[in-house]
């Protein structure tokens, strides 16, 4: 038989103990499993019963076996014997590591499950474990996060090699590289919104002509400027205005609730607030000097058309990004020119003039990636085609022009969907998800797109910070690629040492992109900007001098060693991320609670610090869920006070005077208690599944009665997949949001051959607002005809009385005027 008897033995790694203290407890641990040894670990697995899988072993999945007992042939009289090498094909666990004591020395043979690891893997991991055998032997005192495991190549290869992004960097301002397009060619069209456009000259001269205003208000460098704007080519000359003048912009989205826009406000000391006559009675009580564009147009137009003197330079402060915040309230982003300036700079080794011939801007000034959408296409030639939303291109009349679009992978779903992507578009970036594979070989099928790139990176470092041409066909997750020019990745533990490929650590980011830190915010700041651990060729050069007589480096010589220089700090992203061979990046996830909802960046803890402000909430927890394939949304669990009831209205609306749209769950669920891991964590792998109807609506359903209701009761259940809706049920209360109203939009003009507008539908958000709108649009449509008619009628006889009257002027007869002529 196997006499043999498997021990079941954990080891306890908490408080970064020494190897020494390591291995005394191993000793405790393997001692007091060696008192029940004779208990057989088929019996301990039938007595605990646990949960069984094809896909692993139960109890524990690796196993490590020492033979150290001594092998002596054995001696017959008639036979002789010896030792035989054995191979084996079948792996009983995920990986077994085989130790024996011989007259050569201990060897080890590593068995694994090929599903799982691939044969390049076990050979680094071979040969990170006799670096770390080496690594103990010589520094046993060294807590266990520290010792090592890279070889030296390895090393290099992670920190250095594969970091070497090096680039001219052009200094100055964002402006100024706008300026020298507008002097090259002032012809060209720089933006196109709907039927109107402003070529480069036009539009330079109207930001200087603002500029030259602003800088008699006092307007300097350093100085914050709020811009709450629709969108609009006056909202562009607004933003070049302020760089002109010195200042740094602060985007307040106009649809944002006001306790935030107050927050903002106050919390970026904005001194002057650029907006226009219809928003600013809207905005919230603030104390900064407010310009309405609109109505002092005459004004500014008596200002020089040319470009001021410069004052802000390449260090100065470019503009403030407000993001989610954990703590309940944003948190601004701070970027300085010399940090966009790279961005701007790094486009010219990736795009062509062709691709950026036509860029659609659909994102919010508020967000980052509308620093891309405007300012790569302004600084190289190129027009902004400005929209909404992405998903209102068909409606643009310069949707044909569109040579590139910016967007996330949910908001291009949609419209590929629809069948809407324009057959002049070229490029395409996605950025803010992750990429469903079959979503680029569904791009891809358009003739005309060329490339498509996945594009990563945190406000906190300026956009972008790696990129990856994807390809056609792939069998894996698209990865993130590799780091812009003057950045740099490094993945790391959480001891900050680097992993090996392969092998999954969070993701830190260098180089000239990061921001200067969040404003007013300087602990936050020091806890995600931290000072950099690797010192680049410091290390490179002293490698040889690092090492100890085992022919380790010695990875404690980098504490302390930083320098002032930019790129001395990195970013701590809390994304988690691992090296492919190819030393290109794959996104694994996040390590904390923060999540991207349709490109969004919400920290689940904002939002859930705001349901506990609610009277009747004592508990919260905020997750993402994608109970539908593709279909991701935000989903709110709490234990509320027994005595009362809630509605999703009601929530909704307590939830929309705190939180822009995007940030509020689209299904609220109540529990009696929250469930609970043994160490009293909320455990969010056990929250349930949302049922149709998780609160009650504040309206009882009610059935659609006519063929209108009918037709658009069914487009709801195919847009939010359901299996019934009412007529006076809310849109937004049983889950749509701002992706799939678009897509709505266009299911109704379809059905109705009606054009509905977007904002219309934003105000009527139930099946019976709807059909009444509809059918309002139908009677407007048919009066309007009418009226057309009997104008149309009036003005033939209106023409013949005029042939009449010049017949009659003609021949000489007397002209007889009635008293209606």
């Amino acid at each position: 038989g196997f006499f043999v008897n498997t021990l079941v033995l954990p080891i306890d790694l908490s408080d970064n103990p020494c190897f020494r203290d390591l291995l005394l407890r191993v000793r405790e641990v393997t001692l007091g499993a060696y008192i029940h040894q004779d208990l057989p670990f088929e019996k301990l697995v039938e007595e605990l019963v646990p949960t069984r899988s094809l896909s692993y072993s139960p109890l524990f999945q690796v196993m490590f076996v020492l033979h150290n007992a001594p092998r002596t042939d054995l001696k017959l009289t008639d036979l002789s014997s010896r030792w035989l090498p054995t191979k084996s094909t079948t792996a009983m666990f995920d990986l077994t590591l085989m130790m024996a004591d011989t007259e050569r020395g201990l060897t080890a043979t590593f068995t694994y499950n090929t599903h799982l690891f691939y044969p390049a893997t076990i050979e680094r991991m071979q040969q990170h474990f006799q670096v770390l055998l080496s690594g103990i032997v010589a520094h046993p005192e060294q807590p266990v996060s520290d010792l090592p495991l890279l070889t030296n190549e390895e090393r290099q290869q992670v920190l250095f090699t594969w970091n070497e992004t090096q680039y001219p960097q052009q200094n100055g301002c964002i402006h100024e590289l706008f300026e020298a397009q507008a002097e090259r060619i002032p012809a060209a069209e720089a933006v196109i919104f709907g039927s109107t456009s402003l070529s480069y000259g036009q539009l330079n001269a109207q930001a200087n002509q603002l500029a030259h205003f602003l800088r008699k208000l006092g307007v300097k460098p350093e100085m914050r400027i709020g811009i709450c704007m629709q969108r609009s080519p006056e909202m562009i000359v607004g933003l070049l205005a302020i760089f002109k003048a010195g200042g740094a912009y602060v985007p307040l989205d106009p649809s944002y609730p006001p306790e935030r826009l107050s927050f903002m406000l106050a919390d970026a000391q904005v001194s002057i607030l650029l907006t226009q006559q219809a928003i600013s009675g809207q905005l919230p009580a603030h104390t900064a000097h407010v310009l309405c564009l609109d109505t002092i147009e005459t004004v500014i137009a008596e200002e020089p058309a040319s470009n001021p003197e410069p004052t802000a330079m390449a260090d100065n402060l470019a503009y403030v990004i407000y993001t989610s915040g954990s703590t309940g309230q944003p948190k601004g982003v701070a970027i300085e020119h010399r940090n966009a300036v790279l961005l701007l700079n790094w486009s010219k080794t990736l795009y062509m003039s062709e691709d950026l011939r036509g860029v659609l801007a659909s994102t919010s000034i508020c967000f980052d990636l509308s620093v891309f959408e405007l300012f790569v296409p302004l600084s190289r030639g190129g027009t902004v085609i400005l929209a909404e939303n992405v998903l209102h291109i068909p409606t643009l009349p310069a949707a044909n022009t569109i040579t590139l679009i910016n967007t996330v992978p949910s908001a291009l779903t949609e419209l590929l969907r629809v069948e809407r992507l324009p057959h002049s578009v070229r490029t395409i970036n996605l950025a803010g998800e992750p990429i469903p594979s079959a979503l680029v070989e569904q791009a891809y099928s358009y003739d005309t797109v060329q490339r498509i790139f996945n594009l990563y990176g945190p406000s906190e470092d300026t956009t972008y910070s790696t990129y990856a041409l994807l390809a056609q066909a792939s069998d894996g997750p698209p990865p993130i690629g590799r780091p812009l020019a003057n950045k740099q990745i490094y993945l790391l533990d959480q001891a900050l040492q680097p992993v090996p490929v392969g092998i999954p650590g969070e993701l830190y980011i260098g180089g000239d992109g990061l921001a200067r830190g969040y404003l007013n915010r300087p602990e936050l700041t020091a806890q995600r900007f931290i000072p950099h651990p690797f010192v680049g060729t410091l290390i490179a050069d002293q490698l040889s001098e690092a090492r100890h007589e085992s022919g380790v480096v010695d990875r404690n010589f980098k504490q302390g060693s930083t320098t002032s220089e930019p790129g001395s700090r990195l970013y701590k992203t809390g994304d988690l991320a691992r090296y492919l061979s190819d030393g290109t990046i794959e996104y694994l996830g996040r390590s904390d609670y923060q999540v991207k909802l349709r490109g969004y960046r919400i920290e689940l803890g904002e939002v859930e610090a705001f349901l506990r402000q609610h009277a009747q909430v004592l508990e919260a927890v905020a997750i993402i869920r994608e109970d539908v394939p593709g279909d991701k949304r935000l989903v709110a669990y709490l234990v509320t006070q027994a005595q009362h009831e809630l509605s999703t209205s009601s929530l909704r609306s307590f939830l929309k005077e705190k939180l822009p749209d995007y940030m509020i769950p689209s299904a609220f669920v109540i529990l009696e208690a929250l469930p609970l891991t043994l160490n009293g964590k909320v455990d969010r792998n056990k929250l349930p599944t949302p049922e149709e109807q998780s609160l009650t609506l504040s309206a009882a359903y009610t059935a659609p009665q006519t063929d209108t209701e009918q037709t658009i009761a069914v487009l709801w259940q195919e847009v939010l997949h359901r299996e019934k809706v009412g007529i006076y049920d809310n849109f937004f209360d049983l889950g749509g949001h701002s992706l799939l109203l678009p897509l709505l939009q266009h299911k109704l003009q379809t059905a109705f051959q009606r054009k509905l507008s977007m904002l219309d539908l934003f105000q009527h958000t139930t099946i019976s607002a709807q059909a009444a709108y509809i059918q309002q649009q139908d009677q407007h449509a048919e009066s309007s005809f009418q009226h057309s008619q009997e104008h149309a009628a009036t003005r033939r006889m209106a023409l013949r009385r005029q042939r009449q009257i010049r017949q009659q002027l003609g021949s000489g007869e007397a002209l007889e005027v009635r008293h209606d002529e």
